[in-house]
């Protein structure tokens, strides 16, 4: 048993020593008759994780609830695919801008059955 706990823990930390983690986040519009501010882009603040190279998985709150979302990269430009707490996929593309060091603004086009939106996003590799 000794030997499976070690084991498991290596594995554990050589993958978090090894992985590159992303904070990510969407800018909303204000409401009617409400000013912009920083709520305005962590609303929808989250964690993503690069399993390799193309492919990132992470999850974004979304009010009391949780969104999960996976993106493939083909260098800046990336497709992603959101699944919102009542089960919905929704689609998007979008191209990442590196603006200084590991920042980058992410514009992205999101459809879902009605409609598409467009949404300026944010992430930050570390």
């Amino acid at each position: 048993m000794k030997k499976i706990f070690l084991t498991l823990a290596i594995c554990f930390t050589t993958l978090l020593a090894s992985a590159q983690f992303s904070i990510v986040s969407t800018m909303e519009k204000p409401a009617e008759g409400e000013t912009w501010g920083i709520s305005n882009l962590t609303n929808n603040i989250g964690v993503g994780y690069q399993v390799s190279d193309k492919i990132m998985v992470g999850a974004t709150k979304s009010g009391d609830n949780y969104d999960l979302f996976a993106r493939y990269s083909m260098g800046n430009f990336y497709i992603v695919g959101e699944m919102d707490s009542n089960e919905e996929l929704n689609w998007g593309a979008g191209y990442s801008i590196k603006l200084w060091n590991e920042l980058y603004i992410e514009p992205n086009y999101t459809l879902d059955d009605e409609e598409g939106e467009f949404v300026i996003g944010m992430a930050y590799r570390f």
